[in-house]
């Protein structure tokens, strides 16, 4: 249902660019970083987030407006200007995984930006490396990097609060929390050096690591040097983590913003020094937000919050069909979406195929926390000012498999079947999943707040004004004219 997957660096060459065109474009996908910790958290931030919220163009109403919210179709959207329906990347196991592309020197998940062979690297286990898609070798640079092995030195460290426990309103000890374990502060990672490395991705310091090692790129590659406009991608995938394991009204995610804050805060700095802050163009946004655990949206009130769990019943009606037509998995259920590998191969061998899934979304409706059950080809015939609607609508090509699309009522979750632990949880077509900030900063920008609702999608067509390119296929965004200042 969620994968998180660090994507650390993506360096791309884009068009040479008159003046005053900047050097660089960065662009900094915070994973699950829902846009009210800006405010809830602003009177203590003082760094990267203080400044964008301060000399940036804030987009106070920007969605990843899709159904299925979670990290792979989040960041299809953002540089492609496509909705997940057009990108064909639905899911966080669908349209990514690439089995012909392994990592280089490791195992782990491929989770690719795109299909230009630029420099790509991800975290996993300690390293960065990057998949043989990309890549046959390390750049020396890499390698370097590695070399310094810095993740394996925080084998015992400790992740404590950053300020004064009385400046965290949040109460600590909130045992459903983190699977029940370890839920207070401080914080230890493990002893032992290759666990470590590992464990790292769930504290702050990781981001941390993750741009310096996005810095040193910048200068191995020399971005920004070689008369054009080039484009530095950063993902940063910690607050999705700690939101996972926490929750997003946790102490430990009201620290981790804070410290993010210092982190990019250093991080830019370091890049108008190298560029000059007229050369640098910044975005920031997120892939998805996230919804409370539903044991604290209950004990506020909310008593329709529960973890839905629909794999019994799955299980349940491919017995039956394996019966029927032989023993496989035909119906897979992936975050709300009910896919069907091979429909006509069902319907040769005698499967009334139409009644199975009517039957099933009969029973997906029973379901306490399920809101609504819909077929695909019937939503686009009804009414887009709905959301939920509309989301789906942009989620679902007409070719994927897709059966049936399922909605959670608010505040409850899709999770998974013991033993594994009870996580807060994003991958819905509501506002709490899909807000998301979105704040531009840089030469051209027109520095503001602005009310209008905007997507992630807009990301794209805005950059390509602003660059003076032209897309090389129809996109679903807009240009944010808006903020823009006169002449773009």
């Amino acid at each position: 249902m969620t994968r998180s997957v660090l994507w650390v660096l993506a360096a791309v060459g884009l068009a040479p660019a008159p003046s005053p065109r900047p050097r660089l474009v960065v662009v900094i996908t915070v994973d699950q970083l829902r846009p009210d910790y800006l405010d809830r958290y602003r009177p203590q931030l003082q760094g990267g987030l203080r400044l964008l919220l301060r000399e940036g163009a804030v987009f106070r109403d920007a969605y990843q407006d899709h159904a299925v919210t979670e990290t792979a179709p989040g960041h299809s959207t953002i540089l492609s200007g496509r909705w997940p329906a057009h990108t064909g990347i639905i899911a966080n196991t669908v349209g990514v995984l690439d089995s012909t592309a392994p990592l280089i020197g490791l195992a782990g998940p491929i989770l690719p930006i795109g299909r230009a062979k630029q420099s790509v690297y991800w975290y996993q286990s300690g390293y960065f490396t990057t998949s043989r898609y990309y890549g046959d070798s390390l750049p020396l640079w890499v390698r370097a990097f590695n070399a310094r092995r810095l993740p394996f030195e925080e084998a015992g460290a400790v992740w404590n609060l950053l300020l004064p426990a009385r400046d965290y309103p949040e109460p600590d000890s909130v045992p459903y929390e983190n699977g029940g374990a370890g839920f207070m502060f401080p914080h230890h990672l493990p002893a032992d050096s290759a666990q470590a490395a590992v464990a790292l991705a769930g504290i702050p310091t990781m981001d941390s690591l993750t741009l310096a090692f996005a810095l040193e790129g910048t200068r191995a590659l020399r971005l920004g040097g070689r008369g054009a406009t080039d484009l530095l991608a950063v993902s940063l995938s910690t607050t999705d983590a700690i939101g996972h394991a926490f929750g997003p009204d946790s102490r430990e995610i009201h620290d981790q913003i804070l410290r993010l804050d210092r982190y990019l805060g250093t991080f830019l700095q370091q890049l108008f020094v190298r560029y000059g802050t007229g050369n640098v163009l910044v975005v920031l946004t997120a892939d998805h937000g996230v919804t409370p655990y539903p044991e604290r949206s209950r004990a506020l009130g909310r008593r329709d919050a529960v973890r839905v769990i629909p794999d019994s019943l799955i299980a349940s009606a491919n017995a039956a069909l394996d019966r029927r037509a032989g023993g496989r998995d035909w119906l897979q259920f992936d975050t709300g979406m009910l896919l069907l590998a091979d429909r006509p191969r069902l319907a040769a061998q005698g499967v009334n195929v139409d009644s199975v899934i009517a039957d099933l979304a009969g029973q997906l409706r029973g379901l306490p926390g399920v809101a609504r059950v819909d077929r695909p080809a019937d939503l686009a015939a009804q009414d887009t000012t709905d959301a939920v609607v509309r989301r789906w609508i942009h989620q679902v090509p007409p070719d994927a498999g897709v059966e049936l699309v399922v909605t959670l009522k608010p505040y409850s979750i899709w999770t998974y079947p013991p033993p594994n632990p009870p996580i807060a949880m994003h991958g819905q077509p509501t506002d709490a999943d899909a807000h998301v900030p979105l704040i531009l900063m840089g030469p051209e920008i027109r520095r503001g707040t602005y009310d209008r609702r905007v997507s992630t999608v807009d990301i794209a067509p805005t950059l390509a004004r602003l660059l003076g390119l032209t897309p090389a296929e129809p996109l679903d965004g807009r240009v944010l004219a808006e903020a823009l200042a006169a002449g773009n």
